[in-house]
């Protein structure tokens, strides 16, 4: 038995091999398969398709369109929009920064997470935008006991800590929170006018601060990092408890992070911004 692909649509066959001939047979699955694909592709190539959109440019069936796009809604590989448009999900993205920009991301970022979490002795991260989510992608431990639980992996709601203000500030589609946001803390924003607010806030001095926003008595600061065509790809924080990171540490600590951010920016090609040590 072997494979081979059906000339003009690339799906694969199995091929039977007999005495006298040959029993071409469709490869179980294969061709709904390469539809989702082709759906996943449809909606990364143009801004927020509909379902019209995608039955016409894929020449399918509209039953079986949405049968392929709820199963991949399901997976977080594409999200529903407010309007019923489609984009990719925060597992496509996911998936995106792991196979393309995380190695050079982390390997970018790795002396100076080492260099903050030593000068700060609070525990740096670096992070990515995953929908509405930040993706923990590395980070160095501070030499502190309390406040250095590794996290690497993990998920945190976007609009509750640092990183998050600061990849949301910088979003290039512009997409805006229509509905109240989940509280975690008293402290939390939910309401999506002061949450536009905030980040206009992050855009003018260029980083965000999380006081008791994400955890009671957990404070962070961040900053973005940018590619070389000056696109915000990431961001680097430092976090600790509040009896550390007050006030006056804050400012220096913003003052640390937004250098460090520069720094690797500059490692990925970019040519513009802050440096201060």
């Amino acid at each position: 038995m072997r494979l081979t692909r059906r000339p003009g649509d690339g799906s694969l066959f199995r091929m039977a091999e007999h005495p006298f001939h040959y029993v071409k047979q469709a490869y179980p699955g294969t061709q709904a398969v390469v539809r989702a694909v082709r759906l996943l592709k449809a909606c990364a190539g143009r801004p927020s398709p509909r379902l019209g959109d995608l039955c016409r440019s894929q020449r399918l069936h509209k039953t079986t369109a949405y049968r392929l796009l709820s199963a991949l809604e399901s997976e977080g590989l594409l999200e529903r929009t407010d309007d019923d448009a489609y984009r990719l999900g925060p597992e496509m993205v996911a998936l995106g920064n792991q196979a393309l920009g995380a190695p050079q991301l982390r390997e970018a970022a790795r002396r100076e997470l080492d260099a903050l979490a030593e000068a700060t002795r609070e525990t740096a991260t670096l992070e990515v935008l995953a929908g509405d989510d930040v993706l923990i992608l590395d980070e160095a431990m501070g030499g502190r006991v309390v406040g250095t639980v590794p996290s690497l992996g993990t998920r945190w709601p976007a609009h509750a800590t640092s990183t998050g203000k600061v990849l949301l500030a910088y979003r290039s589609n512009g997409h805006a929170h229509a509905r109240p946001l989940p509280g975690f803390t008293p402290r939390t924003i939910v309401d999506p006018a002061a949450l536009a607010r905030e980040l206009a806030r992050v855009r003018r001095r260029g980083y965000a601060v999380s006081a008791e926003e994400l955890e009671p008595g957990f404070v962070a600061v961040g900053a973005p990092v940018h590619a070389a065509d000056g696109t915000v790809v990431a961001a680097i924080s430092v976090g600790g408890p509040r009896t550390r990171l007050n006030a006056g540490r804050i400012t220096e600590g913003a003052r640390l992070v937004r250098g460090a951010a520069a720094r690797i920016s500059r490692t990925l090609g970019y040519r513009s911004g802050f440096e201060e040590r």
